[in-house]
């Protein structure tokens, strides 16, 4: 009787545990899942902890054999390469999920949560969840080594550029930092007349140069030196130099065309300033306003150079500045500039304020130019000029004084600039004490020349206060709005992997 009530009071279709004696569902071992996984552990040969490469400064992953990857963190990628770290005991198993148990960016760990199922007794199928602790080991990959060692280079990028100014290099670091051409290199190396820039790929040094014929007139060499070689497997390995040279003229340098330039270029004059250099260099004729673009290759094919140079400046006095509003054009005359205003000034000399000698010249500079106000420019008339084509000049078309740009109080300026520049990480070879006056004048370059900037990444500087945009000797300023905020993210505060987006 008290066999008939047990069997009464079981639920039909179970059938009690072997080992146990729990009433289960019946499955081919006819054993409970409890008494099953204490006899039969389905993820045995599969390791709980396993180590995983990161290379810091890079931020990517070792993926074997040899390749290195970017993976975000708790992506399907860094999954999928955590999930070959063990394939070969996964091969034995029935992967069902898989997935991420969130750990601190800076604990050095990743945690997988595994699913896996695998036929056990008779037929028998269990399924068992268990975590998988990935280390984190640093490890510093091959190219970021090289780019340690500093020495190991496979191209180098040699620009140069021929003149005691660097105008044109400051505005060439611009561009490169505000397109990011400099990300490859490993080491960056200024020189006294240049920059060495050195690459660990060929392909990366071609790119450069390619980006520097598109922004600056150059010419461009290569060579290359043979290193080592196999003749059994063919192969050499080569160290190639792209040397690139600048034209050698600046923005506000005076130069003198030769006829046939002059005549190609509607008939301007031979006495011109240059106004601007980016792809091409601009010119101006002081006499008539007309302007011009020399391109690289035009410049090569008719070269001209500097008549004076930087620290040939002389401070002027305007004396009687007159507007010319009607201009004779001769025929076949190029474009005119719309920008400047054509004046017949008459200069004194600041240094011979004591003497009653006064200069006449047309400037492209009437609209900025008052009685008082004091200019910069050049005098022709008592300085040595040894040029070939300016030889070749009647004496009368050889100006006597060319104003450059007006002066203003460079203490002023630079106390109430509440903007600043990124500067290019680079081994610096010498220091020079007139570099930080060649980097005051572009920096006054970029507030007076609207279209120069347009190029250029400005940053507004949080520790000067902000004023109005003029100051009293109006002075042209930068606005707010053509300012970028400088933003820095520390890896304290969101980790490496907020820096590396960020980057």
């Amino acid at each position: 009787m008290e066999y008939l009530r047990d069997c009464a009071s079981r639920t039909p279709g179970h059938v009690l545990c072997c080992e146990c004696g729990v009433p289960i569902s019946p499955n081919p071992a006819n054993i409970c899942v409890a008494c099953l996984r204490s006899k039969v552990d389905i993820s045995q040969g599969i390791p709980k902890q396993v180590s995983i490469s990161f290379c810091k400064q890079c931020q990517r992953y070792f993926q074997p054999p040899g390749a290195w990857v970017q993976c975000a963190l708790e992506s399907r990628e860094l999954l999928a390469l955590c999930l070959k770290k063990i394939k070969a005991p996964l091969s034995k198993v029935r992967l069902v999920d898989a997935g991420f148990v969130w750990t601190e960016p800076h604990s050095k760990r990743l945690k997988v949560k595994l699913t896996i199922q695998k036929e056990v007794m008779n037929g028998a199928i269990l399924q068992q969840v268990f975590v998988v602790d990935y280390v984190v080991q640093s490890q510093m990959c091959g190219d970021c080594h090289r780019v340690e060692a500093k020495d190991f280079w496979k191209a180098v990028v040699q620009v140069r550029q021929k003149t005691l100014h660097k105008k044109t290099f400051y505005y060439l670091e611009q561009l490169i930092l505000k397109y990011g051409v400099h990300q490859n290199t490993l080491r960056i190396k200024e020189i006294h007349d240049g920059l060495d820039f050195y690459y660990s790929s060929k392909q990366h040094a071609q790119k450069m140069v390619e980006f520097l014929q598109c922004t600056v007139p150059c010419r461009c060499k290569t060579s290359q030196r043979l290193i080592s070689q196999d003749i059994h497997s063919n192969t050499y390995n080569y160290k190639s130099t792209f040397s690139v040279e600048i034209v050698p003229i600046c923005k506000d340098n005076v130069v003198c065309l030769s006829p046939k330039l002059a005549q190609s270029l509607g008939n301007m004059n031979q006495i011109c300033v240059c106004i601007r250099v980016t792809s091409a260099i601009h010119l101006i004729d002081p006499n008539t306003l007309q302007v011009a673009d020399v391109d690289g290759s035009t410049f090569w094919s008719h070269p001209f150079n500097s008549l004076c140079r930087p620290k040939q400046l002389e401070e002027f006095i305007v004396m009687e500045c007159s507007i010319v509003r009607d201009l004779k054009r001769s025929a076949g005359a190029g474009v005119i500039s719309k920008k400047h205003t054509l004046g017949e000034v008459w200069v004194q000399k600041t240094s011979e304020m004591n003497t009653d000698k006064q200069y006449f010249c047309r400037t492209h500079l009437g609209h900025l130019l008052n009685p008082g106000d004091l200019v910069l420019g050049f005098d022709l008339a008592n300085c040595n000029l040894n040029d070939e084509h300016v030889n070749k000049m009647n004496s009368d078309k050889v100006p006597d004084v060319v104003l450059i740009k007006k002066s203003y109080d460079r203490t002023k300026r630079q106390r109430r600039r509440n903007w600043k520049l990124k500067e290019l990480a680079r081994d610096r070879e010498n220091t020079d004490t007139d570099d930080e006056r060649q980097y005051q004048d572009f920096l006054e370059d970029l507030e007076e020349d609207e279209a120069l900037r347009k190029n250029v990444n400005i940053y507004r500087d949080s520790a000067v206060p902000v004023e109005s945009d003029t100051d009293d000797e109006g002075a042209p300023r930068i606005s707010l709005a053509e300012m970028l905020e400088d933003l820095h993210l520390s890896q304290d505060a969101t980790g490496e992997e907020g820096a590396a987006m960020m980057t």
